[in-house]
């Protein structure tokens, strides 16, 4: 899988409230949280449910990641999304380990599953 995901039954917004108190005991600030759902709405073309895009950022793994392979820029900041779906709140993420195999560098994983790991504890303590 690609992907990390859990669902759980509470709100998309008290989701997003916990998760940023989670990311920041993990060390990840939330630079920006994107309300792509009423984003859509706002130009007619208006979704079923709530969808929230939290791009994270923890700026010593950023720095080793840039430092070792520019193009690791390309898949910074992580992204984390909560959204609702058959009835229930799923938050999740692209996992750092399969996004950074792209790049073809080795030395990279090391950082990856320390990120993958913090964001999947931040997830699971937040639901």
């Amino acid at each position: 899988m690609f992907d990390y995901t859990v669902t759980t039954d509470q709100s998309v917004a008290d989701v997003v409230e916990k998760l940023k108190g989670t990311l920041k005991e993990e060390e990840f600030g939330v630079l920006w949280d994107f309300d792509l759902g009423a984003t859509l709405e706002e130009k007619g073309q208006a979704i079923d449910g709530d969808y929230r895009i939290l791009e994270v950022c923890n700026p010593k793994e950023a720095k080793k990641v840039l430092t070792a392979h520019r193009e690791g820029g390309y898949f910074l900041p992580c992204k984390l999304a909560v959204f609702t779906k058959d009835g229930a709140t799923h938050v999740g993420m692209p996992k750092p380990t399969r996004l950074i195999e792209l790049i073809e560098d080795d030395s990279l994983q090391v950082i990856a599953r320390d990120v993958e790991t913090r964001l999947t504890r931040a997830i699971d303590n937040s639901i």
